[in-house]
């Protein structure tokens, strides 16, 4: 199973930007997902997330799944 988190170095590769710039865009996508509840880790972000927010698209290996919500257990 594909790590459901994508790593400043993975979207610094996907993107061809610094990881300092990945570090940014994470933490801008995080604040995004904790204010819909979320729960969030630092310097990784949700990959179904990355690839909506990023192309408007789901992720392209095709899973759609995005658990972990704040107070769903």
């Amino acid at each position: 199973m594909k790590n459901r988190f994508i790593c400043a170095e993975e979207v610094a590769q996907e993107l061809s930007v610094s990881k300092p710039y990945a570090y940014k865009l994470i933490r801008k996508l995080n604040e995004e997902l904790k204010a819909k509840g979320f729960i969030t880790i630092s310097g990784r972000v949700n990959r179904q997330y990355f690839y909506e927010r990023l192309y408007g698209a789901g992720n392209p290996q095709g899973d759609t799944t995005m658990t972990y919500k704040a107070g769903q257990e």
